[in-house]
């Protein structure tokens, strides 16, 4: 994989970073009554039942369980950002955000049994928040699955001149 390639998967992340910032930044101020709900409310897609549900703020807190999305999503955007620019090409890099991804899939996959299983419902705004963190872990894979050679040389090809300083 080349080093733009690299760098086309890295804007794909920043792109569904801001997605994820956009809609959990949404299911924030809907919790605080601050904008309407716009979801469907009623049959299996019923957004103001999962989002009045206990599971929908942190345990112990009335804060919404979509505060710590957002930080989730701002810090993914930062990391891509920065894949994008200074640390392009870098594996140690790809398996930070691999690994944040499967933070957040952990995360996800949680949040999905409740819907499912504790509530019977679902939210399309958290669907779509989880469908971004699944796509953003897929990308992350695949960008550890690269040999580490590979990624390696693609920077040193770029960047003749700073590799030749080094030496």
């Amino acid at each position: 994989m080349n080093k733009k390639r690299f760098l086309s998967w890295q804007a794909a992340l920043l792109v569904l970073s801001l997605m994820g910032v956009g809609i959990a930044i949404y299911l924030t101020s809907v919790h605080y009554e601050a904008v309407p709900l716009v979801c469907s409310a009623r049959g299996l897609i019923d957004c103001a039942r999962v989002l009045a549900s206990p599971y929908s703020v942190i345990p112990g807190t009335t804060l919404p369980i979509s505060l710590p999305g957002l930080v989730w999503c701002v810090v993914s955007a930062g990391a891509a950002l920065t894949g994008l620019t200074v640390l392009a090409g870098r594996r140690w890099l790809y398996i930070a955000q691999c690994a944040w991804s499967l933070s957040a899939m952990l995360v996800v996959l949680y949040l999905v049994y409740v819907e499912i299983v504790r509530l019977h419902t679902i939210c399309a705004w958290c669907s779509a928040l989880h469908a971004i963190i699944l796509a953003q872990f897929l990308i992350t894979l695949l960008l550890v699955q690269q040999p580490a050679g590979e990624q390696e040389a693609d920077v040193e090809r770029e960047q003749p001149a700073v590799t030749a300083r080094k030496q």
